[in-house]
């Protein structure tokens, strides 16, 4: 009987975990959309109200939000933008480079790596000078097409020559990514935007650094532990601007990193990450995580369209 009451009662917390998960994540996605969707208000400093103030819950990207309160037990959220990620399906040659700088490789694994990754994704049968055609995939022991697509997953990525299980799981996968506008390359400005006036383009070949997470901000060039936690820091307050990331870095850094960062407004990619932490009790030890991959659509009925759902357990 108490085997059956303690697996009863693991199952009733388990469940109530995987809600509140759930809640987190429908709470974060309404914030997404009220964001969007509301232009920007300023307030006087003797408008402001410091009671509100307090109550205010921040929803910034790369900024987890910890143990909100939700029925008996609390939920927690981490929102990622991707453009905080390399596109790889639109990254060019200097910025697919920049990024294998932080994995020990020499030069021609680099070259093969990039090269390949090009060949794999454009329309045509011509192989790059260290890249890779039919002609390689078929003469591999189990054979196969090369894609001359975009990529549709990141695993697709291991199929691509040189790109090897150390490489994909041992950082590659945390900082890039598929998703991305199929209309040549210019998300939908969202309301909040085009009542700002915003004029901005999006640059695959540019990392939003107010949106990149830690591994990728590890991998600009001059990038160092202190740099990052320096950047981190900021971030919790307010964006970036570039004056922002000089000040920050300094002048050297800056010159090395500069070609691949931005920190414009219209290089906000409308596809985000959502991870939500449940917990059955306030305090408690029994968790569920959600992960979520969506695109928000300010022209569609719901606002958001989910793309990938992965139950983390």
């Amino acid at each position: 009987m108490r085997t059956e009451v303690n697996i009863t009662r693991n199952f009733k917390e388990k469940t109530e975990a995987y809600y509140i998960g759930r809640a987190g994540l429908m709470q974060a996605v309404a914030e997404l959309i009220r964001i969007e969707t509301t232009p920007p208000v300023i307030v006087s400093v003797e408008e402001a109200q410091p009671e509100d103030d307090e109550e205010k819950i921040d929803w910034r990207i790369n900024i987890p939000i910890q143990d909100i309160p939700f029925g008996t037990g609390t939920f927690s959220v981490k929102i990622e933008n991707e453009a905080g990620k390399v596109n790889i399906n639109g990254a060019d040659q200097n910025l697919l480079k920049m990024i294998l700088n932080s994995f020990e490789l020499d030069d021609n694994e680099k070259d093969i790596i990039v090269d390949s990754i090009l060949d794999w994704r454009d329309k045509d049968d011509l192989r790059r000078m260290h890249g890779a055609e039919d002609e390689y995939y078929q003469s591999l022991p189990e054979p196969y097409h090369t894609k001359n697509d975009d990529f549709e997953s990141l695993e697709e990525l291991l199929l691509v020559k040189g790109v090897t299980p150390e490489i994909f799981y041992g950082g590659l996968k945390d900082i890039v990514t598929v998703y991305a506008e199929k209309d040549g390359g210019t998300p939908v400005r969202t309301r909040r935007q085009r009542s700002a006036g915003s004029r901005g383009s999006f640059s695959y070949n540019k990392i939003n650094i107010n949106y990149a997470s830690q591994a990728m901000l590890r991998v600009l060039p001059q990038m160092t532990e202190e740099l990052v936690r320096e950047i981190i820091n900021f971030r919790k307050e307010k964006d970036l601007t570039m004056p922002d990331v000089l000040e920050i870095v300094g002048a050297g850094p800056y010159t090395e990193m500069a070609p691949y960062i931005t920190t414009s407004r219209d290089s906000k990619s409308p596809f985000f990450t959502i991870v939500s932490e449940g917990k059955s009790q306030q305090g408690g030890t029994v968790t569920h995580h959600i992960e979520v991959i969506l695109r928000i659509d300010l022209r569609s009925e719901k606002k958001y369209r989910i793309l990938k759902w992965t139950d983390l357990g």
